[in-house]
């Protein structure tokens, strides 16, 4: 497959109004457009601690059996997990943070610079606009594929404020570092033998997109949807909460819980690529945003995800199982992915194979 995104068309998306400026505007009521009685009510709530995800300490994950235990239960019951103690260091996360917050304060024609070109998926605005009678999220975002460096955007990040340019670059990489030894633990955790042939999906050139997300206050917060829901196209997702807002929500037990931040975390999330990978023993979780009428909420979603022309399918991780999924490209997932509106896991389920 021919590896540069000048030739391989992921996904378009409609310009739509920057929902910043419509916050900005001490709007009494939300544009009918982001009014969602399709979703469920958005709600905050303070979650009791046994309805939280688990906590995985990364120090422990690498030397002790029940920590690599607590790993995989939390990736098979939950698919999500908060990671402390997880090795990148305290003045680069500070830093992504104050870079995000200063690209949001930056004045709307500035971020026009860094708008989509030709509706591509990458740029600032929002993504998964398909149809001008879509109804949309209360959100903002600045999206740009950062690995590999060949497949990056021309018109992104080289054209961005120095501060946010130069962090980006040492924080992919370090999102790299973290990811890699994020697959590496879930071979061992499934069990597969040899290791290698779940790393050789994602090296050399596996592709890792970075989204910087901003959820304004909102004047009807339970109308809106800050992202509707979703599961994530990646292998796995690291999310750094720039502010400790109360925000994120995943669907556990048909119910929505509310994931309360953990300082000094990244909230990791298995996605679609690893359920199937995995055979259904790990599962990609619906989640959405919600916001709020008073607080900002920002946050940073690096994707780790497969290289393009890798091969997608079930492993042997048991072998007595039947395969449940499809096997397809990563390139050809991804294309259909990013041509649609988020509605759940709805694109996922047609890679399930017929049981007919």
């Amino acid at each position: 497959m021919e590896s540069k995104l000048g030739t391989l068309t992921l996904g378009n998306t409609l310009p739509v109004p920057y929902v910043q400026d419509l916050a900005k505007r001490s709007l009494a009521t939300v544009p009918s457009r982001y009014v969602r009685p399709d979703q469920d009510p958005p709600f905050l709530s303070n979650s009791s601690s046994s309805d939280q995800v688990p906590i995985i300490d990364m120090n422990k994950l690498l030397s002790e059996d029940s920590e690599l235990d607590k790993f995989h239960n939390a990736c098979k019951d939950w698919g999500f997990f908060q990671l402390i103690n997880h090795g990148v260091s305290e003045s680069l996360v500070e830093t992504m943070k104050i870079v995000a917050k200063n690209l949001f304060n930056l004045p709307s024609d500035e971020k026009k610079k860094f708008g989509s070109v030709n509706g591509e998926a990458e740029g600032y605005g929002q993504l998964f606009v398909v149809s001008e009678e879509q109804k949309l999220d209360w959100c903002d975002l600045l999206s740009l594929t950062t690995i590999p460096v060949h497949l990056r955007r021309d018109y992104l990040l080289p054209k961005f404020p120095p501060p946010l340019r130069n962090a980006l670059e040492v924080y992919s990489k370090e999102m790299q570092n973290l990811g890699m030894k994020m697959v590496n633990l879930v071979a061992k955790s499934l069990r597969i033998e040899p290791s290698d042939n779940l790393i050789r999906l994602f090296e050399p050139e596996g592709w890792q997109a970075i989204r910087l997300n901003y959820y304004p206050p909102c004047p009807q917060p339970e109308l809106v949807m800050g992202i509707s829901p979703h599961s994530d196209s990646s292998g796995l997702t690291i999310l750094l909460q720039v502010n400790e807002i109360d925000g994120l929500q995943i669907k556990k037990d048909k119910n929505w819980v509310s994931i309360q931040p953990v300082a000094n975390a990244f909230i990791i999330n298995i996605g679609d690529m690893f359920e199937i990978m995995s055979n259904g023993i790990y599962s990609s979780i619906e989640h959405r945003a919600v916001v709020d009428s008073v607080k900002e909420r920002i946050s940073i979603a690096t994707f780790c995800s497969p290289r393009f022309d890798a091969e997608i399918g079930p492993m042997p991780t048991t072998p007595q199982m039947a395969p449940l999924f499809e096997r397809f490209t990563f390139a050809d997932y991804m294309k259909e992915f990013l041509s649609h509106k988020l509605d759940g896991k709805s694109r996922f389920h047609k890679l399930r194979v017929s049981q007919s």
